[in-house]
């Protein structure tokens, strides 16, 4: 695959290599969607289902048994149900690839919606890369494309401070750098009780909110590190990250003080 990126699942319980080009999108809750929305070559969805022992192979044979246009194939060390469904919308035909993966405890099933006719080798070659993490091993750590949970994790942070600010301080907020005093000023007044490990938290999220929109050069990546999945401020000419924990929850935890200027320009 030319030029890829990589998935890992919220829990961390398998990755994929994805083309460079393809985005992360919204979806249902039990399924990941990807696509290149530039030039759209189809629509790749992924969900993953965890049962017992032989669940994965169990699912693949259950897939042929039932239907009826399945057929086995095989997709890089992988044994899959490979079918297709062909369908018209607005007066163009599509087509379903659709394939169930079975390994160990683990099923997945795979759809790659395209034009009839078209390739399906990026589909298949995302398959082919498909790995499970399993429990108990350390893995290295990794920044990966900032995922839709991380998303939306950005998103509330920056929402809950913008609110508090707006009703506690009867400030507009703007997520400027000229904020940073408001927020400073909820920290000085003890709005928020030294245990919201959620509310440090999102404090942080928004400095880095407020870097990113100051700072030409970064983006927001996810951090996979053990148990611990969070956003983080890429830069991409240096390869250095900032950890919005780090900003001001680290700081309350070790019973220091809290200064979000000084966390601000030590992150600049």
């Amino acid at each position: 695959m030319k030029g890829t990126k990589r998935f890992i699942a919220p829990g961390a319980w398998f990755s994929m290599d994805y083309p460079a080009d393809w985005t992360e999108f919204e979806d249902t809750a039990e399924a990941f969607l990807f696509y290149n929305p530039d030039v759209w070559t189809g629509n790749f969805r992924i969900s993953a289902y965890r049962g017992n022992v032989a669940f994965g192979r169990d699912s693949v044979e259950q897939e042929l048994r039932e239907n009826s246009s399945a057929r086995r194939v095989r997709v890089g060390e992988y044994e899959c149900a490979y079918s297709q469904e062909m369908f018209l919308e607005e007066g163009t035909y599509y087509v379903s690839h659709i394939w169930v993966v079975g390994v160990d405890d683990i099923a997945f099933e795979c759809t790659f919606t395209t034009g009839r006719d078209k390739p399906v080798d990026e589909a298949r070659q995302v398959i082919a890369s498909l790995q499970v993490r399993w429990s108990g091993v350390k893995y290295p750590a990794e920044l990966i494309p900032v995922r839709i949970s991380e998303i939306y994790q950005i998103d509330e942070a920056y929402e809950w401070v913008e609110k508090t600010v707006k009703e506690v301080l009867k400030k507009d907020f703007q997520g400027m750098e000229d904020d940073i005093r408001a927020m400073q000023e909820l920290v000085d007044k003890g709005v928020i009780a030294s245990k919201k490990k959620e509310h440090w938290l999102a404090l942080g999220i928004v400095l880095c909110v407020i870097l990113n929109n100051e700072v030409d050069g970064l983006e927001w990546r996810t951090l996979i590190d053990g148990n611990r999945e969070a956003p983080v401020l890429l830069n991409l000419s240096t390869g250095t990250w900032t950890d919005p924990m780090k900003l001001a929850w680290s700081r309350v935890k070790a019973g220091q003080e809290v200064n979000l200027a000084e966390a601000y320009a030590s992150a600049l």
